[in-house]
């Protein structure tokens, strides 16, 4: 893999600099930085709109994701409040004040909303708007949390991995392991499925913790470190693991994706693509957006290339979203793209308010964005 080209060199400073509080979305001002590629018209796209659009509060450089839950979307912003929004109408039916400035989530498990703060408060509400607990962790919460087996699963900064009960929020368990001194800042949380909770760390290391005691059960690599200095060996996951079947696949930045078998933890195939992002899987393929900005489509089986798309060169993508049989990527200057599964060609594009896109998440009929901007905008397609 090259490693000495002036934009791989850039995004890694990019990144890096995110570890001095910096969010990944808010260095593109950079002059050194490749200039994003100019979009080209797309002829005969696919009809897209913007159903309703709502500003929640800006981002301030974290990274919040929408949650779906019971007909309405939850979004939450740095200064504070809880927005809940009917997901037909877009119409606003509350809102929560915790008074505090919220660093990570959102996640709706099991009724209750959890949201972090950078000191380490874990917030948990009903969906009337009530505190149902608080727990501190002592550690930055930047990323979502997860849950499963009446357990919430939350990760700081630092790669701590705290299990509290759902219901009351008292500490059942942390796993913590030794941490290199550089390291991306990532508001990447963990998968939580069955009685297991996937994590990646640094070091191109994918792990399995028993849900209910947070004992280490498995520890595979998915990329080794490679290059002569400290920057140049950062092989962090900074994406959330896919499942795909029995197979589990990862992607490492400045090193590879792979796919394991979760059983045999034996590796099944793995390429040379780097990415801080998460990955999508459908029937046939694995879809990865790398940190230049190219999208790979790669036959989940064999790893093989199916095709690439690279007309979104260094426009700062997110992690690659299957929405109704198609490939949506969101843009750091704010827009949607839609490609086809099958040859990656342009299906169709949204604008929405000229910032980052930073999370998005499948919704009926579409998906729904939140941006760094501070607005949260339900698309249909």
């Amino acid at each position: 893999m090259a490693r000495a080209t002036n934009a791989g060199r850039w995004v890694l400073a990019a990144l890096v600099l995110s570890l001095a509080g910096c969010g990944v979305f808010g260095i593109g001002s950079n002059s050194d930085a490749p200039k994003p590629t100019p979009l080209t018209p797309i002829e005969g796209g696919l009809a897209m709109k913007a159903a309703w659009s709502v500003s929640v509060g800006k981002a301030k450089g974290y990274s919040f994701m929408p949650e779906l839950e019971g007909g309405r979307v939850y979004a939450a912003s740095a200064d504070g409040v809880i927005t809940m929004i009917e997901e037909d109408t877009g119409r606003v039916v509350g809102k929560i004040e915790t008074k505090r400035e919220l660093s990570g989530g959102l996640a709706i498990e099991e009724g209750k909303i959890i949201v972090g703060t950078l000191k380490g408060d874990v917030l948990a509400y009903d969906v009337t708007g009530k505190n149902v607990w608080t727990a501190n962790i002592a550690g930055e919460v930047i990323a979502p949390a997860s849950a499963s087996r009446k357990v919430a699963v939350i990760r700081t900064a630092d790669g701590r991995i705290f299990g509290l009960g759902l219901d009351d929020g008292k500490r059942k368990w942390v796993y913590q392991r030794p941490m290199p001194v550089l390291m991306l800042r990532s508001e990447t949380g963990v998968l939580s499925i069955g009685g297991d909770v996937l994590a990646g760390y640094p070091g191109g290391k994918l792990i399995a913790l028993d849900i209910e005691d947070g004992k280490l059960t498995w520890e595979v690599t998915v990329s080794l470190p490679r290059g002569s200095t400290e920057l140049e060996r950062i092989a962090d996951i900074a994406g959330v693991p896919v499942l795909d079947g029995p197979r589990v696949c990862a992607a490492a930045f400045q090193g590879k994706v792979a796919c394991f078998e979760i059983q045999t933890r034996n590796m099944v195939w793995s390429r040379d693509i780097w990415s801080s992002r998460g990955l999508a899987v459908d029937a046939k393929n694995i879809y990865i957006a790398d940190d230049n900005g190219n999208v790979h489509a790669l036959d989940k089986a064999a790893g093989a290339s199916v095709w690439k798309q690279d007309k979104l060169a260094y426009r700062r993508l997110t992690a690659p979203l299957l929405v109704n049989g198609r490939i949506v990527v969101g843009d750091g200057q704010g827009f949607l793209h839609v490609l086809s599964p099958d040859d990656g060609h342009f299906l169709g594009r949204l604008p929405t308010d000229g910032s980052a896109i930073t999370r998005l998440v499948p919704a009926p009929g579409g998906l729904v964005a939140q941006t760094a901007g501070g607005s949260v905008v339900a698309v249909r397609f």
